[in-house]
C-alpha cells in the first residue's frame, strides 16, 4: 500500500552503494599490474580503495605518487583497461532491486550523482534493468567541483524541483555524508560497500549493513 512520505527524492552515489563494482576494479588493475611486470594486490586492498577513484587505485597499484613522471601514463592504461572490463563482473548489490520497487510503489524518486565520469557511469547503470526508473545522473562532467562539495547533490534536487531537506543522500564514503550534510539533505552510509564504518562515521550519520535498511530510514 502507498504512504505518504516526507522523502520526495533519494540519491545514490554508484560505486560501493548501488553497484559492487570492485571485481572489476581488480580484474583490471592486476592486469595493469601483470601488463607491467608487477605483483598483481590482494583482491581485499583493491576494494578497500575502489570509491577512492582510480588515482588511488594507481598509487596503491604501482607504489608511486602522482607526481612521478610515470604515474599519469599507468593512470591512463588503468581506466583503458578498466572501460573493456567495466560491465564484466559488476552486480547490484543484493537487496537493491527491493528498495527500488519500494521507491516506485510509494512515489519516491531516486537519482544518482558519483564522482565516476559520464563515460563510465552510463553504460554500467544502462546494464542494470532495475536502474531504468532512475530520474537524473550527475557526473564530474557536469560539475565544476565534485563530492564531499555539494554542488552534484544541489544539482540533481534542483533539476528536479525538490528540496534538500525532503531528500535522503546514500554513499559509501565520508566524502558522500559531508557532501549530503553540505546540501541540507539527510544522510545514510552503507557499511555494505567499500569505505564506511564507525570510525570514519564522523557525522553521526545513520549506518547500515543491508540495502534493505534503507526503508526504514525513509521518513
Amino acid at each position: 500500500m502507498q504512504k505518504n512520505y516526507k522523502t520526495k527524492l533519494v540519491l545514490f552515489d554508484l560505486d560501493g552503494t548501488l553497484i559492487d563494482t570492485a571485481p572489476d576494479f581488480v580484474l583490471s588493475l592486476n592486469n595493469v599490474l601483470k601488463n607491467n611486470h608487477k605483483e598483481p594486490l590482494d583482491n581485499s586492498i583493491i576494494r578497500n580503495h575502489v570509491s577512492d577513484g582510480s588515482v588511488k587505485l594507481t598509487e596503491i597499484g604501482f607504489n608511486l605518487s602522482k607526481d612521478d613522471p610515470l604515474f599519469n601514463n599507468y593512470r591512463q592504461e588503468l581506466l583503458n583497461e578498466y572501460h573493456k572490463n567495466m560491465t564484466t563482473s559488476s552486480l547490484l548489490f543484493k537487496g537493491i532491486d527491493v528498495v527500488l520497487e519500494f521507491f516506485n510503489i510509494n512515489k519516491i524518486l531516486f537519482g544518482i550523482v558519483t564522482n565516476k565520469p559520464y563515460k563510465y557511469a552510463k553504460p554500467i547503470i544502462d546494464n542494470f534493468i532495475e536502474l531504468n526508473n532512475s530520474k537524473i545522473l550527475i557526473c564530474p562532467d557536469n560539475l565544476k567541483n565534485i563530492k564531499p562539495d555539494p554542488e552534484g547533490v544541489l544539482l540533481a534536487c534542483s533539476k528536479l524541483n525538490i528540496n534538500p531537506s525532503e531528500t535522503i543522500y546514500i554513499g559509501d564514503h565520508q566524502k558522500d555524508l559531508e557532501a549530503g550534510l553540505n546540501a541540507g539533505c539527510k544522510v545514510i552510509g552503507c557499511r555494505y560497500g567499500y569505505s564506511i564504518n564507525e570510525n570514519t562515521n564522523t557525522y553521526n550519520a545513520d549506518l547500515i549493513n543491508t540495502p534493505e535498511e534503507i526503508i526504514s530510514l525513509i521518513e
